[in-house]
């Protein structure tokens, strides 16, 4: 049966801050028209103030996000808050992050900081170190970095994620850290110029991993150690197998950020050969 697609809400979104509490509400319309939208938005709250279970948690935003394509992608390009700022904030670590709608966060935050100080410990900064953190979304995995690092810079092709890791890096008052929005495939070339021949590259691609134009920029560049975290390890090692033309993978750990599911996150080290 073929479906009509003719109602309004696609998908309800709910994202909340692990240590904070905040909660975000986002509501995916099939268009900007979205019958009873302040009803629905004060039964929301209403909810949240008098349900028992929910007295932990604080309603922070609703967000309306339009999406009207006949697409799997879940988001839409367009944000109308409801209520509140449209944003949430949450902490890992010694940081706090701001998190929007259109910015990607790590489902688990718990194993979320294992995750990235496994990949901190990989990475083995002295101090006096470039580093390029690629497909840096709101900027965690180089927030974690700075402190030990020279000087970080990330690329994020999410404009609004860009927006949030500038913000990130203001709130925890980090100065050596720069973020620029843009295809990792095509503004690399614009970070070098900046940055010169970086020591350490961080890379945190999506499910489909590395772009061959990426892979072949890693290897010209020729980084002293690249840290590979992976959601998914087909991919993974697809684009291991390639970087082996100049790179020695020495370990892989497996995080279990999907609890109770096949699914593995996994965080690679690799070092440049000797001799090349």
């Amino acid at each position: 049966m073929k479906a009509l697609r003719s109602g309004y809400i696609r998908h309800i979104i709910v994202r909340i801050g692990f240590k904070t509490k905040e909660v975000m509400c986002i509501i995916v319309n099939n268009g900007e028209n979205l019958p009873k939208e302040k009803e629905l938005v004060e039964e929301i709250k209403k909810e949240f103030e008098t349900n028992q279970k929910l007295k932990q948690y604080e309603l922070k935003t609703i967000v309306k996000n339009i999406n009207s394509k006949d697409t799997n992608v879940i988001l839409g390009n367009k944000n109308i808050t409801l209520y509140g700022d449209g944003y949430i904030y949450d902490k890992l670590g010694d940081y706090t992050f701001k998190i929007s709608p259109m910015s990607f966060y790590q489902t688990n935050p718990v194993q979320t900081e294992v995750l990235y100080n496994k990949a901190i410990e990989f990475a083995k900064l002295q101090g006096n170190e470039t580093v390029l953190d690629l497909y840096c979304g709101i900027g965690t995995i180089g927030i974690f970095a700075s402190s030990k690092a020279k000087k970080v810079y990330g690329i994020e092709i999410v404009e609004d994620a860009i927006k949030d890791a500038k913000e990130n890096a203001r709130l925890n008052n980090i100065e050596n850290i720069e973020f620029l929005c843009g295809d990792v495939e095509n503004t690399l070339e614009t970070v070098l110029e900046k940055s010169g021949k970086p020591d350490v590259i961080l890379v945190d691609p999506p499910r489909r991993g590395l772009d061959n134009t990426t892979v072949s920029n890693i290897l010209n560049v020729e980084p002293k150690r690249l840290v590979y975290i992976s959601c998914n390890p087909a991919t993974m090692v697809r684009d291991l197998k390639a970087l082996e033309e100049k790179y020695s993978l020495k370990k892989i750990q497996p995080v279990d950020m999907f609890c109770f599911t096949s699914h593995v996150e996994c965080v690679s080290l690799l070092k440049l050969k000797e001799n090349m």
